[in-house]
């Protein structure tokens, strides 16, 4: 598992915003996933989609590593935002799109 959090840990300093899911980018295997999915792309954020599906240590390490039950798991900048259901309300209320301006430098 240390070797899993390592993985993570190093992915979410890797990269702007990472996005942990059941399935890929391109192939969501759940709809909470193909949610958030959705949510970013119509926002024209480039992310990194990490498939937990592919490795149980993954799966399992993320939730451990965000002390979060549940999947998917957005990350900005290092930071965890949350899950599907805090995403959504987030983009519903403009305040992920403020989060990608003030973390990303991203113009609206």
């Amino acid at each position: 598992m240390t070797d899993a959090l390592d993985t993570i840990r190093q992915t979410v300093a890797d990269h702007d915003v990472v996005l942990f899911m059941k399935g890929t980018a391109d192939q969501p295997a759940c709809g909470f996933s193909n949610q958030v999915v959705r949510i970013l792309d119509h926002m024209g954020v480039d992310y990194v989609d990490v498939n937990v599906l592919a490795d149980d240590d993954i799966r399992q390490g993320v939730k451990d590593f965000a002390n979060w039950p549940t999947i998917p798991q957005l990350y900005v900048k290092g930071e965890f935002v949350g899950g599907c259901d805090i995403v959504r309300e987030m983009f519903q209320t403009g305040e992920l799109r403020a989060l990608f301006d003030e973390k990303l430098g991203v113009a609206s």
